[in-house]
């Protein structure tokens, strides 16, 4: 009897442990489909760019739409942001690490068009692909279990925050803005980001408040940080890539 549980037990294991790597695989197909069919999707082009191309004065509406839009359909953006609030329970500590990040991206957006701070935007979108596969490993406790430490979390988001705001800049400064109504259209480019990362955040705290309550969460948790990590690597190839093909 004890043996046929014994069996029973590990057999029990192996399936969860095959639900598990069934998940990640199929997470994997998904996201790194959606990356292959549009990494840059979430850059300004089509109507967008004649828009800000022909732009003549102000437009406070259509940026704060721009601006939503662009936060909305930036995956790297979105893939960072799940990996700081996914272990946050607290409605509070949610607040604290989204406000942190808001910050750092407002201020180097606002720096980077208005006070014209360039950088290569191949490498500014590598260190954003980076800091998906950093907040993934923290979530796989892989500063504890391999490196012995712990880096100051609230930091850390802050810091990406900076460089997050940055590739929102880079993907501004491709075009000639008319200085005309310049600083109130960037003010609500950025207001309209915010406003795309609360409605982006509501869908995904939903998300996850709802798997939660299984308890296969814990169990899958390590597949999908494991999966998250792989598409911030496949963000970091494809921009670094860039940087060395390009011919500028």
């Amino acid at each position: 009897m004890q043996n046929i549980s014994g069996n029973k037990r590990a057999a029990g294991s192996r399936q969860r442990a095959a639900g598990s790597w069934q998940l990640a695989a199929a997470l994997t197909v998904v996201i790194v489909c959606a990356l292959s069919a549009g990494l840059d999707a979430h850059g300004v082009s089509g109507k967008d760019a004649v828009f800000l191309q022909g732009l003549k004065g102000r437009a406070i509406g259509p940026l704060l739409y721009l601006g939503a839009k662009h936060m909305v359909t930036g995956y790297d953006h979105l893939l960072f942001l799940v990996g700081v609030i996914f272990f946050l329970y607290r409605p509070k500590d949610v607040v604290l690490y989204v406000s942190l990040f808001t910050i750092g991206h407002s201020v180097t957006l606002l720096a980077g068009v208005l006070g014209g701070i360039r950088a290569n935007p191949y490498l500014i979108d590598a260190i954003i692909g980076f800091s998906v596969v950093y907040k993934a490993f923290e979530n796989l406790d892989g500063f504890g279990r391999f490196l012995g430490f712990q880096p100051n979390t609230k930091l850390a988001v802050l810091i990406f925050g900076f460089f997050h705001g940055f590739g929102l800049a880079t993907k501004l400064q491709d075009f000639a803005l008319s200085p005309n109504g310049l600083v109130a259209n960037i003010v609500s480019f950025n207001v309209g980001v915010e406003i795309g990362q609360v409605l982006a955040l509501s869908a995904i705290l939903i998300a996850l408040t709802y798997w939660r309550t299984h308890n296969a969460f814990l169990r899958h948790a390590f597949a999908f940080n494991g999966v998250v990590m792989a598409c911030g690597f496949l963000l970091v190839g494809y921009q670094l890539s860039g940087y060395f093909l390009s011919p500028l």
